[in-house]
């Protein structure tokens, strides 16, 4: 897997536990001004701007917006591009339909640099005293939008299991997006429980996704969702758990495809890596929601290296018996490591070569061609 930083990720515990809050732990709450006295890096800035339809964001003042949101909200229409220079963005974001064709550029062009961060759970009770976020409403950043694009950001939910003991509702997604051509090039998604939640604005919209070099780190269905979603050279890593003393400990993907769409997740050229015990996570389950009781969870995963995380005699397992997993859509091809050890046939469907000359970006997404961005 290449990328330009090929240092271990800074993992969303390693920056809660590395000092007092993500702020500190990056360095970035009280970086003396002339340390960075090109905040935006390449990309220009507020007196040398890109391009009429390009605004700054910058914590500390030296941009057009010091937050993400008073950004977004600055702009109308399509094509606009945010660059935003590196700080800890602690906020909820949401970019609705209209705003279609955005672009969020990290400035620093290193993700762990430009945080956007909240801390709310589906059992978090709204301040207005109407009931908890649910899990939709716990997402520190939301899109609609089509056409949206971001690089070089990390995408982050910090509620902790720990510090709510009194809270059941523990999903806290880092990122729902739900819009048709949203790629992510080299971002980051952390978070525990449904971090990242690839979905669609509706069951017949089948939104396609691309997440190419892109880390994402959890536990519980961790990547979800009923997306049409490729992952391309991308590092999952799931999380050790201190509150469970048996396995599962969790599940990295739970799709959750609509039954007429022919395609769900893709996970191609990427790994699986654990802090967890060996064969403490299953690599997926299927999620049938009450919404859409018609699904069939969709999800291939080739040419991709399972770490020891993964049980490889059990790798899936059901999360309603009344939906076996293996009636949906699973499947593998040429997996590696000793997660992807075919230990037991029946409990690893294998694409035959043929089935797998179809299971691939290009079959996926269509005549939308997102690797082929300059990045």
């Amino acid at each position: 897997m290449s990328s330009p930083h090929p240092q271990l990720p800074l993992s969303r515990r390693g920056f809660l536990t590395a000092g007092t809050g993500a702020a500190a732990a990056l360095a970035l709450a009280h970086t003396p001004a002339l340390a960075a006295p090109r905040p935006f890096g390449r990309f220009g800035s507020p007196v040398r701007r890109l391009t009429p339809d390009t605004l700054y964001v910058d914590t500390r003042g030296r941009g057009d917006h010091t937050t993400v949101q008073a950004a977004v909200d600055a702009t109308a229409g399509s094509g606009w591009t945010l660059v935003i220079a590196p700080g800890v963005y602690r906020e909820t974001v949401s970019l609705d339909a209209t705003r279609t064709e955005a672009t969020w550029i990290g400035a620093s062009e290193d993700p762990r640099d430009v945080v956007i961060v909240h801390d709310h759970a589906a059992g978090t009770p709204k301040p207005d005293g109407s009931g908890t976020y649910g899990t939709t409403g716990s997402a520190t950043t939301t899109l609609r939008a089509d056409g949206f694009t971001a690089r070089w950001i990390t995408f982050a939910n910090d509620w902790l299991r720990a510090d709510h003991p009194d809270i059941t509702g523990t999903q806290a997604v880092a990122l729902k997006v739900m819009g048709d051509r949203s790629a992510f090039h080299h971002c980051r998604f952390l978070g525990h429980q449904d971090t990242l939640y690839a979905d669609s604005l509706a069951l017949t919209a089948f939104a396609r996704q691309y997440f190419s070099h892109c880390y994402t780190e959890g536990d519980v269905d961790f990547v979800f969702g009923r997306a049409t979603a490729v992952y391309e050279h991308c590092h999952f890593r799931t999380l050790d758990r201190t509150d469970l003393a048996a396995a599962p400990y969790g599940f990295v993907f739970a799709p959750s495809t609509a039954g007429a769409n022919p395609r769900g997740f893709l996970v191609t050229r990427s790994r699986i890596s654990s802090e967890a015990p060996d064969a403490a996570y299953k690599l997926a389950r299927p999620w049938v929601p009450s919404s859409d009781t018609t699904a069939r969870p969709s999800l291939t995963v080739r040419n991709t290296h399972l770490g020891a995380g993964i049980d490889a005699v059990a790798p899936y397992t059901n999360m309603s018996a009344s939906y076996p997993w293996q009636n949906q859509r699973f499947a593998e091809y040429r997996n590696y490591g000793p997660g992807a050890e075919i230990t037991v046939p029946e409990n690893s469907p294998q694409l035959t070569h043929e089935q797998a000359e179809s299971a691939t970006r290009e079959a996926y997404l269509g005549d939308w061609r997102p690797w082929q961005e300059v990045c």
